[in-house]
Protein backbone atom coordinates (compact mmCIF):
# COMPACT_ATOMS: atom_id res chain seq x y z
CA UNK A 1 0.00 0.00 0.00
CA UNK A 2 1.37 3.33 -0.84
CA UNK A 3 1.39 5.96 1.83
CA UNK A 4 0.70 9.78 0.58
CA UNK A 5 1.99 12.38 3.22
CA UNK A 6 -0.85 15.36 2.47
CA UNK A 7 0.09 17.43 5.30
CA UNK A 8 2.40 20.60 4.24
CA UNK A 9 5.35 19.19 4.70
CA UNK A 10 7.74 21.95 3.07
CA UNK A 11 5.82 24.55 5.18
CA UNK A 12 6.20 22.61 8.28
CA UNK A 13 9.97 22.37 7.42
CA UNK A 14 10.48 26.04 6.53
CA UNK A 15 8.83 27.05 9.89
CA UNK A 16 11.27 25.08 11.70
CA UNK A 17 14.28 26.43 9.87
CA UNK A 18 12.51 29.99 10.52
CA UNK A 19 12.05 29.14 14.16
CA UNK A 20 15.86 27.72 14.60
CA UNK A 21 17.06 30.88 12.60
CA UNK A 22 15.38 33.28 15.09
CA UNK A 23 16.65 31.31 18.03
CA UNK A 24 19.96 31.76 16.71
CA UNK A 25 19.75 35.68 15.80
CA UNK A 26 18.05 35.66 19.38
CA UNK A 27 21.09 33.80 20.69
CA UNK A 28 23.48 35.36 19.12
CA UNK A 29 21.86 38.97 19.60
CA UNK A 30 22.16 37.94 23.51
CA UNK A 31 25.52 36.75 22.73
CA UNK A 32 26.31 40.27 21.30
CA UNK A 33 24.31 42.25 24.48
CA UNK A 34 26.44 40.03 27.11
CA UNK A 35 29.78 40.73 25.08
CA UNK A 36 29.22 44.45 24.51
CA UNK A 37 28.15 44.42 28.70
CA UNK A 38 31.22 42.99 29.80
CA UNK A 39 34.09 45.10 27.45
CA UNK A 40 31.89 48.03 28.70
CA UNK A 41 32.14 47.15 32.22
CA UNK A 42 36.05 45.95 31.46
CA UNK A 43 36.57 49.41 29.88
CA UNK A 44 34.83 51.17 32.99
CA UNK A 45 36.81 49.69 35.17
CA UNK A 46 40.00 50.02 33.65
CA UNK A 47 39.08 54.19 32.95
CA UNK A 48 38.37 54.29 36.83
CA UNK A 49 41.75 52.78 37.39
CA UNK A 50 43.20 54.93 35.32
CA UNK A 51 41.41 57.97 36.79
CA UNK A 52 42.71 56.97 40.40
CA UNK A 53 46.15 56.38 39.14
CA UNK A 54 46.10 60.12 37.47
CA UNK A 55 44.87 61.88 40.54
CA UNK A 56 47.50 59.88 42.65
CA UNK A 57 50.07 60.82 40.28
CA UNK A 58 48.55 64.91 40.05
CA UNK A 59 48.63 64.68 43.96
CA UNK A 60 52.30 63.23 44.19
CA UNK A 61 53.73 66.03 41.05
CA UNK A 62 51.75 68.93 43.21
CA UNK A 63 53.46 67.29 46.35
CA UNK A 64 56.93 66.63 44.88
CA UNK A 65 56.52 70.82 43.08
CA UNK A 66 56.56 71.57 47.12
CA UNK A 67 59.50 69.96 47.72
CA UNK A 68 61.41 71.15 44.44
CA UNK A 69 60.37 74.64 45.56
CA UNK A 70 61.88 74.27 49.20
CA UNK A 71 64.75 72.60 47.25
CA UNK A 72 65.25 75.86 45.67
CA UNK A 73 64.75 78.13 48.34
CA UNK A 74 67.35 76.11 50.21
CA UNK A 75 70.18 75.94 47.34
CA UNK A 76 69.37 79.60 47.23
CA UNK A 77 70.11 80.12 50.97
CA UNK A 78 73.26 78.03 49.93
CA UNK A 79 74.31 80.04 47.52
CA UNK A 80 73.90 83.10 49.53
CA UNK A 81 75.59 81.95 52.71
CA UNK A 82 78.64 80.71 50.12
CA UNK A 83 79.14 84.09 48.50
CA UNK A 84 79.23 85.70 52.28
CA UNK A 85 81.84 83.31 53.30
CA UNK A 86 83.51 83.74 50.33
CA UNK A 87 83.83 87.84 51.32
CA UNK A 88 84.58 86.81 54.47
CA UNK A 89 87.54 84.75 53.48
CA UNK A 90 88.61 87.39 50.82
CA UNK A 91 88.45 90.11 53.49
CA UNK A 92 90.62 87.28 56.08
CA UNK A 93 92.72 87.33 53.94
CA UNK A 94 93.76 90.56 52.03
CA UNK A 95 93.44 92.62 55.64
CA UNK A 96 96.97 91.11 55.49
CA UNK A 97 98.03 92.74 51.72
CA UNK A 98 99.63 95.76 52.87
CA UNK A 99 102.29 94.00 55.35
CA UNK A 100 102.61 91.36 52.64
CA UNK A 101 103.39 94.20 50.10
CA UNK A 102 105.64 96.01 52.71
CA UNK A 103 107.70 93.01 53.76
CA UNK A 104 107.90 92.29 49.45
CA UNK A 105 109.16 95.95 48.96
CA UNK A 106 112.02 95.10 51.80
CA UNK A 107 112.84 92.14 50.07
CA UNK A 108 113.12 92.75 46.24
CA UNK A 109 114.20 96.45 46.49
CA UNK A 110 117.82 96.21 45.42
CA UNK A 111 120.41 98.58 46.50
CA UNK A 112 120.39 102.53 45.55
CA UNK A 113 116.50 102.39 44.75
CA UNK A 114 114.22 104.89 46.89
CA UNK A 115 110.40 104.11 47.26
CA UNK A 116 108.98 108.09 47.60
CA UNK A 117 105.18 106.85 47.58
CA UNK A 118 102.74 104.11 47.31
CA UNK A 119 99.04 103.97 46.15
CA UNK A 120 97.11 100.79 45.90
CA UNK A 121 93.87 100.63 43.90
CA UNK A 122 91.63 97.06 44.30
CA UNK A 123 94.97 95.12 43.30
CA UNK A 124 97.04 97.42 41.23
CA UNK A 125 99.67 99.56 43.49
CA UNK A 126 101.46 102.21 42.09
CA UNK A 127 105.06 103.31 43.12
CA UNK A 128 106.79 106.56 42.44
CA UNK A 129 110.47 106.20 43.66
CA UNK A 130 114.69 107.41 42.90
CA UNK A 131 116.82 105.15 41.83
CA UNK A 132 120.41 105.57 40.96
CA UNK A 133 120.40 104.40 37.27
CA UNK A 134 118.26 102.63 34.72
CA UNK A 135 119.51 99.33 35.46
CA UNK A 136 118.40 99.59 39.01
CA UNK A 137 115.14 100.11 38.20
CA UNK A 138 115.30 97.28 35.44
CA UNK A 139 116.74 94.75 38.67
CA UNK A 140 113.81 96.19 40.16
CA UNK A 141 111.13 94.74 37.64
CA UNK A 142 113.31 92.09 37.13
CA UNK A 143 112.58 90.92 41.10
CA UNK A 144 109.29 91.56 40.97
CA UNK A 145 108.62 89.98 37.87
CA UNK A 146 110.52 86.52 38.70
CA UNK A 147 111.42 86.43 42.29
CA UNK A 148 108.36 87.59 44.41
CA UNK A 149 105.44 85.07 45.23
CA UNK A 150 102.72 88.50 46.00
CA UNK A 151 104.03 90.34 43.36
CA UNK A 152 102.83 90.07 39.67
CA UNK A 153 102.86 91.53 36.33
CA UNK A 154 105.36 94.89 36.88
CA UNK A 155 104.95 97.49 34.40
CA UNK A 156 107.24 100.92 33.84
CA UNK A 157 104.64 103.35 33.43
CA UNK A 158 107.23 106.24 33.09
CA UNK A 159 111.22 107.15 34.00
CA UNK A 160 112.70 110.35 33.51
CA UNK A 161 116.45 111.81 34.59
CA UNK A 162 116.79 113.90 37.37
CA UNK A 163 119.33 115.41 39.95
CA UNK A 164 119.58 115.26 44.04
CA UNK A 165 121.48 117.84 45.59
CA UNK A 166 122.95 115.79 48.41
CA UNK A 167 125.18 119.51 49.23
CA UNK A 168 125.80 122.70 47.66
CA UNK A 169 128.44 120.95 45.83
CA UNK A 170 127.32 117.68 45.36
CA UNK A 171 124.42 117.22 43.12
CA UNK A 172 124.14 113.62 42.07
CA UNK A 173 122.41 112.15 38.43
CA UNK A 174 119.47 109.84 39.40
CA UNK A 175 116.17 108.06 37.25
CA UNK A 176 112.67 109.04 39.00
CA UNK A 177 109.98 106.38 38.23
CA UNK A 178 107.13 104.91 38.51
CA UNK A 179 105.67 101.69 37.86
CA UNK A 180 102.49 99.58 38.81
CA UNK A 181 102.47 96.15 40.38
CA UNK A 182 99.76 94.14 40.88
CA UNK A 183 99.59 92.25 44.43
CA UNK A 184 97.80 88.90 44.51
CA UNK A 185 95.18 88.27 46.69
CA UNK A 186 95.52 85.08 49.69
CA UNK A 187 93.22 83.27 47.61
CA UNK A 188 95.38 83.51 44.11
CA UNK A 189 98.31 82.14 46.01
CA UNK A 190 95.96 79.01 47.69
CA UNK A 191 94.68 78.37 44.04
CA UNK A 192 97.95 78.77 42.38
CA UNK A 193 99.81 76.35 45.31
CA UNK A 194 96.49 73.71 44.30
CA UNK A 195 97.49 74.20 40.64
CA UNK A 196 101.10 73.28 41.10
CA UNK A 197 100.41 70.43 43.61
CA UNK A 198 98.17 68.98 40.59
CA UNK A 199 100.34 69.31 38.38
CA UNK A 200 103.03 67.43 40.47
CA UNK A 201 100.70 64.51 40.59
Amino acid sequence: MILINLLPHREAARKRRREVFFATLGLAALAGVLVCGAMYSWYSAQIESQRGRNTFLQSEISRLDEQIKDIATLQAEITSLKARQTAVEDLQGNRNLPVYLLSELVKQLPDGVYINSLKQENQIVLMTGIAQSNERVSELLRNFSNNSPWLAKPELVEITAGTVTLSQRDQRRVSNFSMRVEIKRASDQKETASSAATAKI
